[in-house]
């Protein structure tokens, strides 16, 4: 870290070490209320916003509020004389009535969407197939030539069906010196490996689903991947991705290796080595998909708070207004309100911009607030946003994002996803000294959550970006309590209907770290310098490229 680096950090532990804190500092962050913040979530995960899906009446209704918020906070529009950037989107609906069938080893067997299987395209055409296409056990799919690793090496699997394990070698060993250990990789992630085979020329990529090593139950891949797909609108129309994407649950892979004759247990043990090599499997899969088309136009929603002097520097705070809207096809209750994911974190950008817009004199630098669409569907609205900024990157100081707040109460610790990869880790370390609590790194690394929200797409372009989640450490309940909680959450609640608001909530939690990220935002607000990633992180050397006026 440089000097300047040093200097500016140690501002915000000298703000707190004199004689009172700046009253004007200390009437901002009391702006921010647990009371005030429920209202927002109460509202924004309401049945009449229909589960906020992208290009719906609940998005319309959804993005009036926030531009309606804006507006009252004192926000000027983020996007010319417009607080609205739309993000052109094309969805892809599969019919559910799709088969898969499996022919090889004398018999032929069929699964069924939804409950054994799930595929889709994202190709833009009615109708993708796989017809007796080859299968071949590629492991877990990954190229990296930093790991030395190549599961395709020495195989050509143009034209056939990949199967994939999911997550990566060192999540399943738990030996530090495969990728990253325990913690997942990029290359763990469900979005490179069907990347990946699409690079290798395949037709077809099936991930075999594992609830651990996933992050998420066979529930979440069956509600996430069903109905309507959305992705940008690309001049290729995406048809340099496979035909076909698609999981398999654990007991449908099993059948599939017994019928070829495999046993995947004993595969995944070699493919957790460097010596690895693809393994035929003398089977044909085929499955059609007939998809209903439809562009439509979502939007991010954006305001400004225009800072002094350096007023052309920009600190961004985000998160995801979206979730997946209403399942007609669901008995009983089909809207996914999304009450957690992410109305908190849209409703602490609200609060956080009360609060900053309340200063009675503005920082030097500009503060950036932006709630983006279609999270849900592949990061897409801030994938947009990061092609296409209405703000300069190269002038864009940090990036930090809120996806699902604290609904459980005072922490004595705050988690940093990702913890270790910028020097705004240490923005936070100083913020959190002031509230008595310590940072600590992901209690779930190997679920890979630094890839799964948007902060991810500022992050590949150079940008530092933060991402915090909440601490583990209950003020009054300790720590197996809060695992408790979260992993009820997960099994019982994440991307399901059942995600809705509920007054025994404790938001005080949720207060204290926007109250966290507040200072993170102020003190970088008031620097001229700009933070960096720590070195051997990928994403330095374009952030030195930027900053040094490259491209």
């Amino acid at each position: 870290m440089t000097v300047n680096r040093l200097v500016g950090v140690a501002a915000l532990v000298l703000l707190a070490a004199s004689c009172g804190e700046d009253p004007a500092l200390t009437a901002a962050l009391d702006m921010m209320t647990a009371e005030e913040l429920a209202a927002h979530v109460e509202i924004l995960s309401a049945d009449s916003l229909e589960g906020r899906g992208p290009s719906s009446v609940g998005e319309e209704r959804t993005i009036a509020y926030l531009e309606q918020q804006f507006r009252a906070i004192g926000l000027e529009p983020g996007n010319g004389d417009s607080y609205l950037q739309e993000v052109p989107l094309v969805s892809i609906t599969a019919r559910p009535d799709a088969r898969l069938t499996i022919a090889g080893g004398g018999r032929t067997t069929s699964y069924r969407y939804g409950r054994e299987f799930m595929a889709w395209t994202t190709r833009v055409v009615s109708q993708s197939t796989l017809n007796a296409s080859e299968m071949i056990f590629v492991g877990y799919g990954i190229v990296a030539p930093e790991y030395d690793w190549n599961d395709y090496a020495g195989v050509d699997v143009t034209g056939k069906t990949v199967v994939i394990l999911v997550n990566d070698p060192g999540f399943a060993t738990k030996d530090t010196a495969l990728f990253n250990g325990n913690a997942m990789t990029y290359y763990g992630r469900w979005t490179y490996k069907y990347e990946e085979a699409a690079r290798q020329g395949a037709a077809g990529a099936l991930i075999i689903h594992e609830t651990e090593a996933a992050g998420y139950p066979w529930a979440v891949v069956e509600s996430s991947w069903s109905g309507p797909q959305f992705d940008l609108v690309r001049d290729d129309n995406n048809m340099s991705r496979v035909a076909v994407e698609g999981w398999l649950t654990l007991e449908a892979a099993d059948a599939v290796f017994t019928q070829a004759g495999l046993n995947r247990d004993s595969l995944a043990q070699l493919a957790h080595t460097r010596d690895f090599r693809a393994v035929a499997m003398p089977l044909r899969a085929s499955v059609r998909l007939r998809n209903t088309l439809r562009r439509s136009t979502s939007n991010n929603v954006l305001g400004v708070l225009p800072g002094g002097e350096r007023a052309d520097e920009y600190v961004v705070f985000m998160a995801h207004w979206d979730h997946l809207g209403i399942d007609p096809s669901l008995e009983g209750d089909q809207i996914y309100n999304g009450a957690l994911d992410n109305a908190t974190g849209t409703a602490g950008l609200l609060e956080l911009a009360k609060a900053f817009a309340s200063l009675e004199t503005r920082p030097p630098r500009s503060i950036l607030f932006l709630a983006v669409t279609a999270e849900e569907q592949g990061l897409l609205g801030s994938a947009h946003y990061a092609a296409n900024p209405t703000v300069p990157l190269a002038t864009t100081v940090a990036a930090i994002n809120m996806d699902g707040l604290n609904i459980y109460g005072p922490m004595n610790d705050v988690t940093v996803i990702g913890l270790g990869n910028s020097e705004l880790d240490d923005y936070l370390e100083a913020a959190a000294r002031q509230q008595g609590r310590r940072v600590r790194p992901d209690p779930e690394a190997e679920k890979g959550f630094y890839f799964r929200s948007d902060h991810f797409n500022f992050a590949k372009q150079g940008v530092p970006a933060l991402y915090t989640d909440q601490g583990i450490d209950h003020v009054e309940h300790g720590e197996a309590w809060t695992m408790e909680r979260r992993a009820e959450y997960t099994a019982e609640n994440y991307h399901k209907p059942s995600d809705e608001y509920d007054v025994n909530w404790d938001l005080t939690g949720a207060v204290d770290d926007l109250r966290l990220l507040f200072r993170v935002g102020y003190t970088l607000a008031q620097e001229s310098t700009f933070p960096n990633w720590r070195e051997g992180v990928a994403f330095k050397a374009k952030r030195d490229s930027v900053l040094a006026g490259g491209e």
